[in-house]
């Protein structure tokens, strides 16, 4: 069995191959990096998260429509919204069960919250417990964003809930998880534009692929992935990198997505699970 230091170094091997400016081209990502302005890359690149399922080169050929119905100027697009004037423009724009209603009550529920809060960033950093030994404090700000947006307007429609995980519906939050990461995290891919959220509070973004690549290794038993497979993740990659677990992200996505074969090395029998790693 490898031991924990050969482990560690193996996935900081993943994550020094994948977290490259090349990777930048062909993810979702490469959309919010097509804006100079923080503030447009804030707002585009949460439609970006939220958007981003499905084939890569449909969800970018996805949101660069909408950033051209947007006319390249997300953030004013959004904090100007008005019903009656620019309905017409998210009008016939879909993507998956993404359809022009969703469009058109995110963008309006968006824009409210935004002139309630100033920013995409204090939505969620003013929903952070004030216990500052919460194990996971981005659980109630991801919950009070989407409940924010959610129950800002009445007469939302219930449908959006679909598009705005929530821990307390136990989803993993995987898209929001990874908005947050892009948001926070410092790098050549990430953005670094947040100061009041750290990289050390950060929650693994967890989907199929990701979560196949973390149970070969050991790091989660749960068959299921929901939000306790996500703190499962997440509490052992703070134990390789306390700073920042989120970069573990690229050991784990980007090679499930592109299924790339772990080296056996650590997987299976010889698998190094967290509970026989040392304590810090």
């Amino acid at each position: 069995m490898p031991s924990f230091d050969e482990l560690r170094a193996y996935l900081d091997g993943l994550v020094a191959r994948y977290e490259e400016p090349s990777f930048i081209a062909d993810d979702p990502i490469g959309i919010p990096h097509g804006f100079d302005d923080p503030r447009d890359q804030e707002v585009i690149g949460l439609y970006a998260a939220l958007l981003a399922w499905g084939r890569r080169t449909t969800i970018i050929n996805k949101l660069e429509e909408l950033c051209e119905r947007m006319n390249y100027r997300p953030h004013a697009f959004v904090t100007g919204f008005d019903t009656a004037r620019d309905a017409d423009a998210l009008d016939g724009f879909k993507h998956r069960t993404f359809q022009p209603v969703d469009a058109l009550w995110f963008t309006r529920n968006l824009s409210d919250a935004l002139a309630r809060h100033g920013s995409v960033e204090n939505i969620f950093a003013d929903h952070l417990p004030s216990d500052p030994e919460h194990p996971y404090p981005l659980g109630p700000a991801i919950q009070g964003f989407s409940t924010t947006i959610l129950n800002i307007n009445p007469g939302t429609p219930q449908r959006l809930r679909k598009h705005l995980a929530r821990p307390e519906a136990k989803s993993a939050c995987k898209r929001l998880n990874m908005y947050l990461r892009w948001m926070v995290r410092p790098g050549p891919v990430d953005f670094g534009l947040w100061t009041r959220l750290n990289p050390a509070q950060l929650m693994l973004p967890l989907d199929v692929h990701a979560g196949r690549q973390a149970r070969a290794l050991g790091f989660v038993e749960r068959k299921s992935n929901d939000w306790k497979a996500v703190c499962h993740l997440t509490d052992a990659c703070r134990h390789l990198c306390p700073d920042d677990p989120a970069r573990y992200d690229f050991a784990f996505f980007p090679p499930g997505a592109q299924d790339e074969p772990l080296d056996d090395a650590f997987t299976g029998d010889n698998a190094v699970p967290p509970s026989s790693w040392p304590t810090a």
